[in-house]
C-alpha cells in the first residue's frame, strides 16, 4: 500500500458529471438513506419502459433478488432503436481488423444489421423467445450483431471465448442446450489467419446433441468443412433478410444472458444476467467511470468472450449511444505503437485494458507512447486484475501525460458491471488502490460475521445489499448459486454475497484488493479454477495425482505452477510439454502452464488434505510457516522442494 495520491485534473472535474467527492458522499449516502428511491430515480431516468415497474425490489425470496417487478422493455431497442432518431448517423461500432482494415457501422446501419441477423434466426432457424444460442466468434462486428439479434428476440446468448477448446465448448453447449452455434470460419491475428469453424466440428463431434444447426459468418475465407443440413453461410442467408423486425417485448427478470466462468470445481458456472437490471448498470457505469460524452471515441480491448466484451464494448457503450471501437487482433502487433497509432487515427479519448496489456506494453516499448499525438485521451482504464504501482505510473506519466484519470476498475463476470472504481473527476487516487465503491454499490470488507476489520488486516470483500446488475443464478443449479457466492459471511445475521477476493482497508478507507481466497487463478485478468485445470490432467493415463496453482508474475498477473505425480513405472521424456498438450486441448491454450514440475508425493494431511498453502510457499521460494509435523509424510516436503529447484535450474 501507498500513501502517494493523485488528485484529478481540475478541467476534467469541472466537466465530469460527478465532479467532486462530495458529490460523490451525498450519491453514496442517499442510498444509504433511501436504497430503493436511489435506484427508482436511475431507472425512470435511464430506461425506456415499454411498461411501467409496480415495485423496485422483491427481497422475499433473497438471494434470489428480483428487481423493478412487472416492468417491460427490450435492450436492443435500449442500445440501438431509441438512438435512431437523435443519433442515426452516428458511428455506433468502429471496426478496426488485425490487418488495418477498417468499418464504420452508424446506429442506423447497425439497427438495419441486427434486424436482419434477428429475422435471419427467427425465419431460417426457428430460434424463439427463451432459447439458447452460443456465440463462439472473433472480434468482428457480426458477433455484437449477433449478441443484439438475440436480445431483440429474446432468445439467450451465451458467448464463449475463441480462444477455448473443442471440448470447453462443448461443456458449455451441453449445460445451456443450446439450439444454434453462430460461429465464423475464423479472422486474423498477427497478420495471419486462424480457424475458429474445425474447433465448433470437433465440440460437435464428442458431443452438444442439442445443437441443430450451425450459422459461419465468413471473416477470413479459409476452407471449411460443411456439413450439410447442419452448416450455413451467413453472408449469403443474409442479403435477402428485412432490416425491419419487431422487439420482443421483456420481462424486467427474463434472462438475457449466460457467460460461463471457472468456480473452485471443475464444472463451470453459467452466470445468468436479466435485462433491465443489467443494461441499467451497464450504461449509468459508462456514464460515472468513463463519463462517456456525445462527441468520444471509446476503445476496451477486452474480447467479447468475456464479461468486459459483453458490458464494456456491446452493452454498457450502446446503450449509452455512445462510439464503440471493435478491435480484431492485439495491441502489440505488428509493433508495440499499434494502440497508440489507433488512439491517433481514430482520436480515442477513453482507452480500457488489462493490467497485462499495460504491462506488455510498457516492456516492449517504453517510450513508443511519445511517438504518438495520444492527446485526445481523458480518462484511461484498468480491469481484471489489480495493477501494480510501476505499470500504473508509466500508464498515467507517458500514456496519459499526467492529464488523464486512471480508473482502476473491480468487479466480476457475476456483478454485471463495475463495483469499486475512480470516478475520474472526483476520486484522489493511490495507485494500486480500486479506491471506494460506486454510488449505490455497498462493496464492505467484513468477515464471516460481518465484522470490519482493522486497518491493513485482510478481509473477504463482500457487496452487503442486492444491486439491480447481479447475478440472479447459476444456470439450471440454485444450490450452487448459494453455495457460491451466499455462504462464506453474514452480515446482521444475513447470508451477504462473498466475492471470493480478499481485500484491506488502509487509514483513509481506501480499498486495496488482495487477491483471490478460493482456488481460482487469475491469469492475465481471466479466471481459471484450479479444479478444472486438475480435472482435465487428473484425466491422463500417465499422471497419478495433480494439483495447480497460482503464482506471481510479472507480466500475466498470476501464472500456472502444476504439480503432478506420475503413475508407477511412468516415464516422461517432457513432462512440461505433455501436460500442457493436454490442457490446450482440454480448456485452450490460455491454460497452458508455465511451471510443471514431476513430483514423488503430495503434501497431505492424514485426512487426505492436499495442503496447497506449502505447494504456494514452495512455488513461490517463500518460507514455508505452515506445522508440517501433521502431514501425512512430513519428509514429502523436502523432496517437492528438491523437485522444483532442479526444474528451475
Amino acid at each position: 500500500m501507498t500513501n502517494e495520491v493523485y488528485y484529478p485534473n481540475p478541467k476534467l472535474s469541472k466537466e465530469a458529471r460527478i465532479k467532486s467527492m462530495d458529490e460523490y458522499w451525498q450519491l453514496q449516502n442517499s442510498a444509504k438513506k433511501d436504497y430503493e428511491g436511489f435506484w427508482k430515480k436511475y431507472a425512470d431516468e435511464k430506461i425506456e419502459w415499454l411498461a411501467p415497474y409496480s415495485k423496485v425490489l422483491d427481497e422475499s425470496n433473497a438471494p434470489f433478488y428480483k428487481w423493478f417487478i412487472d416492468g417491460k422493455l427490450n435492450v436492443c431497442n435500449q442500445c440501438v432503436d431509441r438512438h435512431l432518431e437523435k443519433r442515426g448517423d452516428k458511428v455506433a461500432i468502429l471496426f478496426e481488423g488485425d490487418r488495418g482494415d477498417i468499418r464504420k457501422i452508424t446506429y442506423k446501419e447497425l439497427s438495419q444489421e441486427v434486424n436482419r441477423f434477428a429475422n435471419l434466426l427467427k425465419e431460417d432457424f426457428g430460434i424463439k423467445k427463451g432459447d439458447r444460442v452460443v456465440l463462439y466468434m472473433p472480434m468482428i462486428p457480426e458477433a455484437a450483431f449477433a449478441m443484439l439479434a438475440c436480445a431483440r428476440i429474446g432468445a439467450i446468448h451465451s458467448v464463449v471465448f475463441g480462444g477455448f477448446s473443442a471440448e470447453a465448448l462443448k461443456d458449455r453447449i451441453e449445460d445451456a442446450k443450446a439450439k444454434l452455434v453462430i460461429t465464423a470460419d475464423g479472422a486474423y491475428r498477427k497478420g495471419k489467419p486462424y480457424m475458429l469453424k474445425p474447433v465448433v466440428d470437433e465440440a460437435l463431434e464428442q458431443g452438444g446433441d442439442s445443437v441443430e444447426k450451425v450459422l459461419v459468418v465468413k471473416r477470413n475465407n479459409e476452407e471449411i468443412n460443411l456439413v450439410e443440413g447442419r452448416d450455413y453461410i451467413y453472408n449469403d442467408l443474409i442479403k435477402d433478410k428485412s432490416t425491419e423486425c419487431e422487439f420482443e417485448v421483456m420481462d424486467s427478470e427474463d434472462p438475457l444472458f449466460l457467460l460461463y466462468t471457472s468456480g473452485s470445481t471443475g464444472k463451470p458456472k453459467g452466470v445468468q444476467h436479466s435485462q433491465a437490471g443489467y443494461i441499467l448498470w451497464a450504461q449509468m457505469t459508462m456514464e460515472w467511470v468513463f463519463d462517456i460524452k456525445e462527441e468520444d471515441v471509446y476503445w476496451c480491448t477486452a474480447d467479447i468472450g468475456w464479461i468486459t466484451g459483453h458490458t464494456y464494448i456491446v452493452y454498457g457503450p450502446l446503450a449509452a449511444g455512445a462510439t464503440t471501437v471493435m478491435f480484431e487482433g492485439v495491441p502489440t502487433y505488428p509493433d508495440a505503437g499499434r494502440a497508440w497509432k489507433m488512439v491517433e487515427a481514430h482520436k480515442i479519448t477513453q482507452f480500457y485494458t488489462a493490467p497485462t496489456a499495460i504491462r506488455v506494453l510498457h516492456k516492449m516499448g517504453e517510450d513508443e507512447p511519445k511517438k504518438y499525438d495520444l492527446s485526445s485521451l481523458k480518462i484511461l482504464g484498468t480491469v481484471g486484475e489489480p495493477i501494480d504501482p510501476i505499470a500504473w505510473k508509466w500508464y498515467y506519466e507517458v500514456v496519459g501525460r499526467g492529464e488523464c484519470a486512471i480508473v482502476d476498475t473491480w468487479w466480476q463476470t457475476e456483478t454485471g458491471g463495475h463495483m469499486i472504481s475512480p470516478l475520474p473527476g472526483a476520486t484522489p487516487i493511490k495507485p494500486g488502490s480500486a479506491t471506494f465503491p460506486l454510488p449505490g454499490i455497498m462493496a464492505e470488507i467484513i468477515d464471516e460475521n460481518g465484522n470490519k476489520p482493522k486497518v491493513g488486516e485482510t478481509g473477504l470483500l463482500c457487496i452487503t445489499k442486492p444491486w439491480p446488475s447481479m447475478i440472479r443464478t447459476i444456470w439450471g443449479d440454485d444450490e450452487r448459486f448459494i453455495k457460491s457466492y451466499f455462504s462464506t459471511a453474514k452480515k446482521d445475521g444475513k447470508p451477504v454475497y462473498f466475492s471470493g477476493d480478499g481485500a484491506m482497508y488502509d487509514e483513509d478507507g481506501y480499498i486495496w484488493i488482495t487477491g483471490r481466497v478460493d482456488d481460482v487463478i487469475n491469469v492475465s485478468g481471466h479466471r481459471l479454477g484450479t479444479a478444472e485445470i486438475e480435472a482435465a490432467v487428473k484425466e491422463d493415463s500417465h499422471i497419478a495425482e495433480v494439483a495447480a496453482i497460482g503464482v506471481p508474475h510479472p507480466i500475466k498477473g498470476e501464472s500456472i505452477f502444476i504439480y503432478v505425480v506420475l503413475k508407477d513405472e511412468v516415464e516422461l521424456e517432457n513432462v512440461k510439454e505433455h501436460v500442457n498438450e493436454i490442457l490446450a486441448s482440454e480448456i485452450g491454450n490460455i491454460a497452458k502452464a508455465d511451471d510443471i514440475v514431476a513430483v514423488p508425493g503430495l503434501p497431505k494431511t492424514r485426512s487426505g488434505k492436499v495442503m496447497r498453502r506449502i505447494l504456494r510457499s514452495i512455488a513461490r521460494g517463500e518460507e514455508i510457516k505452515q506445522d508440517v509435523s501433521t502431514l501425512e509424510d512430513p519428509g514429502v516436503v523436502e523432496e517437492i522442494k528438491k523437485c522444483v529447484k532442479d526444474a528451475k535450474k
